[in-house]
């Protein structure tokens, strides 16, 4: 039982990687420029290899203010891309798994967003994910699309590293406090999909649909922020002396962002048993796992 893992290089596949070489699970990992997910000729390169038996999509376009003026590569990644997935999938009758996002819905909702909630996305990011997830849910019925928010990890591009950059390098920064979300740690991502792939290989069935999945306990960037050079200056020394808390208003973007990224995890937690880890803890694993790097860098 092999499963393709669709963008290895990103932060979620990254983790996955490391929890699948950890316990053993056989798997086959591609990313550009091997696969190119907008290419049907490479996509079934993958898909058709005949011991792939099920296959995660963690390929996307995740630049969000880009994607504003890159609308056609948008779409081709986020929307034809993960439809040319569910089709090679259909033909080989194997279940995708889908990572969505946050961004379908507009942040206009006073509570947090179910699974079924109408999708509104206000971004050409958000639409182009939204049209995506539509595609797959027409063509296949095997599969398992899970939104999530505020994405980090210890690798690539993200809130968390960016804000230990900032602190190093700036005595003053800015951080919205009006934008509520739930920061999710690709590591804990990987987890709850490697237990979703476990219950399928041990059952040949699961629950099929959209899955909400973020880390426990909301906050705001700017708390978020707080907490990262609360946790991180026990290690670190910061040239950063006054965090402040700014309106959106004053941090114009070229895409807007929800104000209220807040998902609902309890559908995933009642069909699965995959119980979302509180946010702190996992960042303090994270930033632990970013100084070893740092130190072990230091000793090369």
């Amino acid at each position: 039982m092999t499963i393709l893992i669709i963008g290895c290089k990103g932060q979620v596949g990254t983790e996955l990687c490391i929890q699948m070489e950890k316990s053993k699970t056989d798997f086959v990992a591609a990313d550009l420029p091997e696969i190119d997910i907008t290419d049907p000729s490479s996509v079934e390169k993958y898909t058709g290899l005949p011991q792939i038996k099920l296959v995660i999509n963690a390929a996307a376009y995740t630049a969000v203010d880009k994607a504003e003026s890159d609308e056609e590569t948008a779409f081709a990644v986020n929307a034809k891309g993960p439809g040319l997935i569910a089709r090679f999938c259909k033909v080989k009758d194997i279940p995708l798994i889908h990572i969505s996002t946050d961004y379908v819905f507009d942040g206009t909702k006073s509570g947090d967003y179910l699974e079924d909630d109408p999708v509104s996305p206000a971004g050409v990011y958000g639409k182009s994910k939204a049209a995506g997830d539509a595609l797959i849910q027409t063509i296949l019925e095997k599969h398992i699309i899970i939104r999530t928010s505020w994405l980090c990890s210890a690798h690539g591009t993200n809130f968390v590293k960016t804000m230990l950059r900032l602190g190093r390098e700036k005595e003053t920064i800015k951080v919205v406090n009006d934008q509520k979300g739930c920061p999710t740690f690709a590591s804990d991502l990987a987890e709850a999909i490697t237990t979703i792939t476990n219950r399928y290989f041990t059952n040949k069935d699961l629950p099929w649909g959209i899955y909400h999945f973020c880390g426990k306990g909301e906050t705001t960037w700017f708390a978020f922020a707080e907490q990262i050079f609360k946790l991180a200056g026990r290690n670190q020394t910061f040239r950063l002396k006054s965090l402040l808390p700014i309106p959106s208003s004053e941090y114009p973007t070229p895409t807007k962002r929800p104000m209220n990224s807040v998902l609902n995890c309890n559908k995933i937690i009642e069909n699965f048993g995959i119980q979302p880890k509180p946010w702190k803890e996992s960042l303090q694993k994270t930033l632990l796992d970013l100084h070893q790097k740092e130190s072990d860098c230091t000793h090369l």
